[in-house]
């Protein structure tokens, strides 16, 4: 029971972080014309933050299975480059179902409390470490929906600005610290604003646009500046430790 308080505690602050962030993704969800149990069981299923908010611009795009599949894939593929590295952070109890389980709740901020912790992890720490998050990140989505559909037009849309003020407080301090992620992130805002204004790429549709837009700004940036092999190894070590 140590292990899963130690688990839940560290899942606390995470759990109250989703709960503003799902709130905004339930009032865009119902704004777009999604009912209160559609929006709720998306995060309720996949609570994935990046992945959702694009999946609900093709959904209401009316973008294809095809550009779902890819984007989703393309956003979500760093969590399995986490499970790898987590997988040596956890103890030789946890069996291979339980793996697939806890694997369903793997988020960038679990992964880094969890790699924050200096001993073996088991399926006690994990099982408390995800009730927070998802409690908080269902929740919030629920609320969210039920006050889009009960609160004015004016508020929602002001409260959907919320969402761009989440993008904006991930995007700009790495950006801060680095002027080649600023380089790649400024890549990306140009194409997309090509996808916008330039007539026959206006034709593209949404999930498309930033299934393009996210891998050739990587592309880019994997290219003119690639990470020395060394200075890596020492930054995920460094991100170990915190």
């Amino acid at each position: 029971m140590s292990s899963f308080r130690k688990g839940f505690t560290d899942g606390i602050p995470i759990g109250l972080g989703y709960l503003a962030v799902s709130f905004s993704f339930g009032i865009l969800a119902v704004a777009g014309g999604l009912n209160i149990l559609q929006a709720t069981l998306i995060s309720m299923t996949c609570l994935t933050s990046a992945g959702q908010f694009a999946g609900l611009t093709i959904m209401l795009s009316g973008g294809s299975i095809i550009e779902m599949v890819v984007s989703q894939f393309i956003i979500n593929l760093r969590y399995s480059l986490m499970s790898i590295s987590l997988s040596q952070h956890i103890d030789k109890t946890m069996k291979l179902p339980q793996k697939l389980f806890f694997g369903e709740f793997h988020t960038d901020e679990i992964f880094a409390v969890s790699m924050g912790r200096p001993e073996k992890l088991g399926s006690r720490y994990f099982l408390g470490v995800i009730i927070a998050p998802y409690v908080g990140w269902s929740l919030g989505t629920f609320l969210g929906a039920v006050c889009g559909e009960v609160l004015p037009p004016m508020i929602v849309s002001a409260l959907g600005v919320a969402l761009y003020g989440m993008f904006i407080a991930i995007i700009v301090p790495p950006m801060k610290h680095s002027w080649k992620i600023s380089i790649v992130v400024a890549i990306a805002i140009a194409l997309s604003l090509c996808f916008h204004f330039v007539p026959f790429l206006k034709n593209v549709s949404s999930g498309f646009a930033i299934i393009i837009c996210a891998v050739l700004a990587s592309l880019f940036g994997a290219i003119v500046f690639p990470i020395e092999e060394d200075k890596k190894e020492k930054e995920n070590k460094e991100g170990g430790s915190v």
